[in-house]
């Protein structure tokens, strides 16, 4: 996992799952960063259905 996650001051709120009713938040499974560096793409999985989504944001500038 990239360094730069470790060291955000951003909170990000939970993800919950939009095909399930579960109430419990998804994880991030996987972290990308695009090849400019400018984005980061957050891979999210739900652990009840195994149902994947992806969140692209601005890296964080410090």
């Amino acid at each position: 996992m990239p360094a730069y996650i470790h060291h955000h001051e951003v909170e990000m709120a939970p993800v919950i799952c939009p095909g399930c009713v579960g109430l419990l938040p998804m994880y991030v499974r996987d972290v990308e960063p695009h090849w400019s560096m400018a984005k980061i793409d957050f891979v999210y999985e739900c652990a009840d259905c195994g149902a994947e989504l992806r969140q692209t944001l601005p890296k964080p500038v410090h």
